[in-house]
C-alpha cells in the first residue's frame, strides 16, 4: 500500500513514500509562458465549468482506484507529478470528511482553505524557487533545495494527477520522471532533482548553469553544451572538470553521467577544439579571438596552453603518458586538490565512496572507522583467526568480512572511487533498519556498526556466567577493576581494545540514602547541547491605529500557537473586546487562518509570513472573516491594446463581520478605518459614520460563487449583501486607481517579513561558543532520574527516583563523541545548529576521570569527525579526515577528497568526533607497515 493509497485507509499511517519507489530528488519543469498557452488554460477553465461536480467521497474512491491501478503498472519512463503537501492534506481532509459539505468550486486561486471545504485551485508556487530559476538555462523553474516528500511535497501518479488537475485546475505544472537506479529492473526513482552542472567555456569567458538527470548520456549533455553556447558539436569537446581540474576527458557519449561519476553542482569544461573556425563560428565573433585553450586554476588566474590540442575520441592517459603539455596542466592542481579520479602515485587512503542513493551518512561513517589507524591495521592484517563464526549474537563472521574486504579497497594504491554495495547488501541484511536508500543517522549507523563488529570479532567463544557483587564499601579501584575483568570475560574484541571506556555510576535513594556504585563499559559519550529554549518569532500587525508595522516576540521553541497569539496580545496591548487573529498569508491573499491554539509552532516555519489583526470579539457562529484583497490597476501591452487589468498587490485587511447580511456601507467603513493610519491627509475624520463621503474612496467588489464579482457601490451604502455562508472568509477586492494610490502611504504594506530571517550560518550568533567541554560537564551532572526509569532501592524494597551521576573512570585509546543534535518527539523532529567549540589538538580529559590513580595519558587529538549539513529529513554527510603519516586534514565527500585547513575542521555541522589518545610513540599508519598490538591492558 503506498503513500497515495494509504492516505484512504483508517488503519493506516502517513508515511512519505509513494508507490513503493525510492524517490530522489528531478526538475523538468516549464514555465507556461505566452499568448498560445493562456489561451489553453482558458479553455482548459471553460471545460472545468462543464464537467459535472462529484461529491467527496466519489472523489476520494476515484483517486484510491487510479491510485492502486497506477502503482500495479508503474515502470521505468514514467510521469509523476509534484503538489504541494498543503494542497494534498487539505483535499484529503475534505474528502474524508464523514458529512459531505456543499463545495464552493473554486472562488480565488489564492483564496483560503478550510479543512472541510472544498479545496481551491491547486497551487505549487511555494515549491518553486524564483530566485535560481533565472540562473539556469534549460529550466524556467527551480525548486527550492531543500524539500522533502511527504512534509513539503507529495508524488502523484500522472493518472491521478491528470484527474484533480482537471477538477481544480491550477499549477504550476511539475511532471517528473521515473528512472532505474541500476539495482534491478524494478527498483525505480523519481528524480526531483536532476543533476545541476555549471558548464564552462573559459575561450570565450562565458558560463552556463544546466540540469540535467544522471541517467542521460554523455552525448546528452555534450549535445546540451553545443546548444547553449551555440557551438558545433565537432568543434567541442567536454571535460569532467570537478573542482576545476581536468579530471577524464568525457568521449564515451553513450556512458550515462550516472555511470561517469558526474556530481551534483559540479563544473563541466566545453573546450574548442579546432584552430579553424568556421562559418558559424565567424557570425559569432569568436574568429577574432584566441582560439588556444585557456585553463582555470584554484586561484581563479589563467594560464595559455595554446600548444596543447585533444581530439574528441581522444582520452587522458591515466599513467601520465599523454602529452608534455597535458602533463604540465594537470600538475598545477597536484598541491591545491586530491580528487578520486583514475589512478596514479601518491599517499593511500585517499579514496572516495560512490553514493548508492542518499548512503552519505554512511559514506561519512565509513571513512572515519577505516581511517581509524588501530583499525586500519587490525583489517589489513590477518584478522580471520578471529573471527567469532558460532556467536548467537553476531553476524557469523560476514559483517567483519564485509567491512574488512571494504577497508582493504579504500587503502589500497590508486584513487578510483569504491563502491560500497556489498558491504551495504551485509548491512541490510543484518540490520534491516539500513535497508533501502533512504536517509540516516549516521551515529546509529556508527553504534551498530561497532556492536556488530565486535560480536563478529569476539575472542570469547563460550561466554562465563558471572555475577555481580555489590561494592560493600570496598575501594573503587577495587571494584573498578572487577567489574572491567568480569566484562573482558564475556567480551573481548579489537573493538573493545581500542573504543570501550567505563563509567562509573553512583545513585542515592533520596529517602535512605542509600549509595550504589557501578562500573559499566561505553562505547562512546552521547552529550547534550545546550539549547535555546525559545524562538524569536516576526509577524506583521494591524493595530488599526498606526501603519502595519513587524513585531517581534520570543515564544516557547516548542510551544503552540496560543503561545504566539498571547505573545502578541500583551506586545500589542489588546484589550478586553478585542483579540488577536492569526493568519499565514501567501501571495497577496490569506493562505489559511491560524486558530486552533494547539497548533504546534514548530510546524510554521521560517520562511512563512504571518499577520496579525485586531479585531473585534465577537460570536463566531454568526460571524465570519471577510478578506479585503488588494488591486491596482495595470496596462495591458499586448495586441496594442489600451486596456488595463486589476494585479493584486500588499497585504490583504482582514475583519469580522455578520454571516446572515452586511450593509455596503459598513464594507467601506471597515476599509476606511483599517487604511487610515496610511492615509498621507489626517485632516478628515476617518471614522465618522455620518456620511459616505468620508469613506476610503476605492471601488469595491465582492467576489461571489462561480468567480463572478459584485459591483459594490457607495451610493448604495444601505444596501445588504449577502457573503457565500460556506466560505471560511469571504473575498472582496479593493481596487485602487492611480489617485488612490498617491493618497496613501502603502510602503508598510508591500511585504511581509518572514518569521525567522534567514541569516548566513555563523559559529555561534551570541555569547561565547558552546564548549565541548560544558557539554562534558552537563552530561556528567548529577540529576535525578526521570520518572519512567525509576530505580528500585534494595534498602527500601521499593521503586525510587533517586540521583545519578556519572564520571568517567576508565578512558578508550579512541574516544567517539556524539552530539546530540537531534531531537524527537511523537509528532516532532528538530534539529540543533548550535556551533560547538571542540578542541582540535589537546583535548584534555584529566579533571573528568574520577580515577586519579590511572597512568595512563588523558590528552587526546582529534583525527577524524563526521559532519551533518542541512535538515534532518534532507541533510548532507560528509567526513574531514586528518590523513595522520601526512599531517594533513581533507574532506571525503563521497567521491570526492579534498584537502583542507585545520581552521576549516570545526564548524556547526560538526556531529560525531573520533580523538585518539597522545601516546610517547608514533603510532601513526604509513601503509599498514605497523603491527597490531592488543591495547586492553595499556589503560
Amino acid at each position: 500500500m503506498n503513500y497515495i493509497t494509504r492516505a484512504f485507509s483508517t488503519e493506516a499511517q502517513p508515511n512519505p513514500t509513494a508507490l513503493k519507489l525510492f524517490f530522489v530528488p528531478f526538475n523538468g519543469a516549464r514555465r507556461a509562458e505566452g499568448r498560445e498557452k493562456q489561451r489553453h488554460r482558458e479553455v482548459e477553465e471553460r471545460e472545468r465549468e462543464m464537467v459535472p461536480e462529484l461529491s467527496p467521497e466519489e472523489e476520494r474512491l476515484l483517486i484510491r482506484d487510479i491510485s492502486v491501478a497506477a502503482e500495479a503498472d508503474s515502470k521505468e519512463g514514467d510521469t509523476f507529478f509534484l503538489i504541494t503537501h498543503r494542497w494534498w492534506q487539505n483535499w484529503l481532509d475534505y474528502v474524508n470528511q464523514e458529512v459531505p459539505v456543499a463545495s464552493a468550486n473554486g472562488f480565488h486561486e489564492n483564496a483560503s482553505l478550510s479543512s472541510n471545504r472544498r479545496p481551491q485551485a491547486i497551487d505549487n508556487t511555494d515549491l518553486i524557487n524564483d530566485a535560481t530559476s533565472e540562473e539556469v538555462s534549460n529550466v524556467e523553474m527551480e525548486l527550492h533545495d531543500t524539500l522533502v516528500e511527504g512534509r513539503d511535497y507529495i508524488l502523484l501518479p500522472q493518472p491521478v494527477w491528470e484527474k484533480l488537475h482537471g477538477w481544480y485546475g491550477g499549477g504550476p505544472l511539475l511532471p517528473r520522471k521515473a528512472i532505474n537506479n541500476g539495482l534491478s529492473q524494478t527498483d525505480l526513482a523519481i528524480e526531483v532533482y536532476p543533476l545541476r552542472l555549471q558548464l564552462i567555456l573559459i575561450q570565450q569567458g562565458e558560463r552556463a548553469i544546466v540540469r540535467i538527470s544522471k541517467k542521460d548520456t554523455v552525448g546528452d549533455l555534450h549535445r546540451k553544451a553545443c546548444d547553449v553556447f551555440e557551438l558545433a558539436l565537432d568543434q567541442v569537446c567536454i571535460w569532467d572538470y570537478f573542482g576545476q581540474q581536468k579530471h577524464a576527458l568525457m568521449d564515451n557519449m553513450d556512458k550515462t553521467l550516472d555511470d561517469a561519476n558526474i556530481q551534483m553542482d559540479q563544473d563541466i569544461l566545453v573546450e574548442i577544439i579546432s584552430d579553424s573556425m568556421d562559418g558559424s563560428l565567424q557570425e559569432n565573433g569568436y574568429a577574432e579571438r584566441d582560439s588556444s585553450s585557456m585553463l582555470i586554476d584554484a586561484s581563479g588566474t589563467t594560464e595559455n596552453t595554446s600548444n596543447y590540442y585533444t581530439s574528441p575520441s581522444s582520452e587522458l592517459d591515466n599513467n601520465n603518458t599523454a602529452t608534455t603539455a597535458t602533463a604540465n596542466n594537470n600538475s598545477m592542481y597536484a598541491t591545491n586538490h586530491i580528487a578520486t579520479r583514475g589512478v596514479g602515485a601518491g599517499p593511500v587512503g585517499l579514496t572516495g565512496l560512490l553514493n548508492l542513493g542518499n548512503t552519505c551518512f554512511m559514506n561519512s561513517a565509513i571513512q572515519c572507522l577505516v581511517h581509524t589507524p588501530e583499525f586500519a591495521r587490525y583489517f589489513r592484517e590477518d584478522y580471520h583467526r578471529e573471527i567469532n563464526w558460532q556467536n548467537p549474537l553476531g553476524m557469523v563472521g560476514e559483517l567483519a568480512l564485509a567491512f574488512g574486504e571494504l577497508l582493504r579497497k579504500l587503502w589500497a594504491p590508486g584513487r578510483t572511487p569504491v563502491s560500497p554495495r556489498p558491504f551495504k547488501t551485509k548491512l541490510s541484511r543484518f540490520a534491516p533498519q539500513f535497508s533501502g536508500y533512504s536517509q540516516h543517522d549516521s551515529q546509529e549507523l556508527l553504534a551498530f556498526l561497532l556492536d556488530g563488529l565486535h560480536e563478529d570479532l569476539n575472542r570469547v567463544k563460550h561466554r562465563p556466567y558471572i555475577k555481580t557483587r555489590d561494592a560493600d564499601g570496598r575501594p573503587d579501584e577495587e571494584v573498578a577493576d572487577e567489574y572491567w575483568a568480569n566484562h573482558i570475560a564475556r567480551n573481548n574484541s579489537i573493538i573493545v581494545d581500542v573504543c570501550q571506556g567505563q563509567f562509573k555510576s553512583t545513585l542515592v535513594c533520596p529517602v535512605c540514602e542509600k549509595v550504589s556504585v557501578t562500573f559499566d563499559p561505553f562505547m562512546y559519550l552521547s552529550l547534550p547541547l545546550q539549547s535555546a529554549s525559545s524562538r524569536s518569532m516576526t509577524v506583521l500587525v494591524f493595530s488599526g491605529i498606526s501603519p502595519p508595522s513587524p513585531v517581534t516576540v520570543s515564544v516557547p521553541k516548542q510551544g503552540r500557537c496560543r503561545d504566539l497569539i498571547q505573545a502578541l496580545s500583551n506586545s500589542c496591548s489588546v484589550k478586553s473586546g478585542e483579540r488577536i487573529l492569526l493568519a499565514e498569508v501567501r501571495g497577496h491573499s490569506v493562505y489559511q487562518f491560524l486558530e486552533d491554539p494547539v497548533l504546534l509552532l514548530s510546524t510554521i516555519k521560517d520562511d512563512d509570513h504571518l499577520v496579525a489583526y485586531k479585531v473585534p470579539k465577537l460570536e463566531k457562529s454568526a460571524t465570519t472573516y471577510v478578506q479585503f484583497i488588494h488591486r491596482r490597476e495595470e496596462p495591458e501591452l499586448a495586441n496594442n491594446s489600451s486596456s488595463t487589468t486589476w494585479k493584486p498587490f500588499g497585504v490583504p485587511l482582514v475583519y469580522q463581520i455578520s454571516r446572515n447580511s452586511t450593509k455596503i456601507f459598513d464594507l467601506y467603513q471597515i476599509v476606511n478605518v483599517m487604511l487610515s493610519p496610511m492615509k498621507l491627509n489626517q485632516s478628515l475624520n476617518y471614522t465618522s459614520t455620518s456620511n459616505y463621503e468620508t469613506s476610503c474612496g476605492m471601488k469595491l467588489q465582492l467576489l461571489e460563487k462561480g468567480n463572478s464579482c459584485l459591483d459594490l457601490l457607495e451610493e448604495e451604502g444601505e444596501k445588504t449583501v449577502a457573503v457565500p455562508a460556506n466560505l471560511i472568509s469571504a473575498i472582496v477586492f479593493v481596487n485602487w486607481s492611480m489617485m488612490d494610490l498617491k493618497r496613501y502611504d502603502i510602503t508598510s504594506m508591500e511585504n511581509i517579513p518572514e518569521v525567522v530571517k534567514y541569516a548566513p550560518p555563523l559559529k555561534r550568533t551570541r555569547g561565547e561558543p558552546l564548549s565541548l567541554y560544558a557539554c562534558l560537564d552537563a552530561f556528567l551532572r548529577e540529576e535525578p532520574l526521570v520518572p519512567e526509569d525509576m530505580w528500585y532501592c534494595p534498602r527500601c524494597k521499593e521503586q525510587r527516583q533517586a540521583s545519578k551521576k556519572l564520571d568517567l573512570w576508565r578512558l578508550p585509546d579512541v574516544l567517539v563523541i556524539h552530539l546530540k543534535r537531534f531531537s524527537f518527539s511523537r509528532s516532532t523532529k528538530h534539529k540543533l545548529e548550535t556551533y560547538v567549540d571542540f578542541p582540535v589538538h589537546n583535548l584534555d580529559l584529566t579533571n573528568y576521570v574520577a580515577n586519579k590513580r590511572s597512568p595512563h595519558c588523558k590528552i587526546y587529538e582529534l583525527y577524524a569527525l563526521s559532519n551533518h549539513y542541512g535538515s534532518m529529513a534532507s541533510g548532507h554527510y560528509t567526513a574531514h579526515i586528518k590523513l595522520l603519516d601526512e599531517n594533513r586534514w581533507y574532506t571525503f565527500d563521497d567521491t570526492h577528497v579534498t584537502p583542507i585547513n585545520e581552521d576549516e575542521v570545526k564548524s556547526a555541522a560538526a556531529y560525531v568526533l573520533f580523538y585518539r589518545r597522545v601516546q610517547g610513540e608514533d603510532t601513526s599508519i604509513s601503509n599498514g607497515t605497523h603491527s597490531f598490538h592488543n591495547s586492553s591492558h595499556h589503560r
